[in-house]
């Protein structure tokens, strides 16, 4: 890979992430797992945060983009390694120490405190716009509500279904959903577990433009 005059080192590399800079100045993340609906595995938490360090600490990068290949942005957590750890938990044997955790389940047991992908309890000091196309659910909803501009496609889908799994979103999204939409929208969208398009999404101030 070639990189853009003024990148001071290779950025870090994150599975099934594509890498790439459409502009000098821009950096394009993009989640490449569709079979998988871009859901992200609990070790790949630590490997991102890097990436958006990296980025923070690049002096000609002014802004960067995150998206997904296929019908999905991200569907949150990875499901495969939730049953498998929740049957391994159920047959009395502990989880591995680099997977003892819901991906979804609170940024501090995400090995990093900047939470899911890196991004939903991020503080890092450049923007990053989420270009949403798809499902946009659990995770990857705690990952967008922390970006600075969040573009839609027509068919993008928002929601927080983890009211359904029996686990709540703890990765960040549900403070900063309160006061983007208010605590009643919130609650419902907390507690139904609902999709939502993006033109309801833009109507709640979520969303700048579908």
């Amino acid at each position: 890979m070639s990189f853009p005059a003024g990148i001071t080192s290779p950025p870090p590399t994150v599975p099934n992430t594509l890498i790439t800079f459409p502009a000098p100045q821009i950096l394009l993340v993009t989640l490449n797992r569709p079979k998988q609906l871009n859901a992200i595995p609990t070790t790949s938490h630590p490997l991102f945060d890097a990436l958006w360090r990296w980025y923070d600490g690049q002096p000609t990068l002014r802004c960067a983009i995150l998206t997904g290949t296929g019908r999905a942005f991200c569907a949150g957590a990875d499901l495969k390694q939730w049953n498998a750890r929740n049957e391994q938990a159920l047959s009395g044997l502990p989880p591995p120490p680099s997977d003892s955790n819901n991906g979804d389940a609170g940024a501090s047991k995400m090995g990093v405190q900047s939470g899911f992908a890196g991004l939903s309890n991020r503080g890092g000091k450049k923007p990053v716009i989420a270009a949403v196309n798809g499902l946009c659910l659990g995770g990857g909803m705690e990952v967008v509500l922390n970006c600075d501009v969040i573009l839609a496609a027509e068919d993008a889908r928002f929601g927080l279904p983890e009211v359904k799994r029996g686990v709540i979103a703890l990765a960040g999204a549900l403070p900063r959903l309160v006061r983007t939409v208010g605590k009643q929208r919130a609650a419902e969208m907390a507690l139904l577990g609902r999709h939502y398009t993006a033109a309801e999404m833009e109507r709640w101030g979520v969303v700048n433009k579908d």
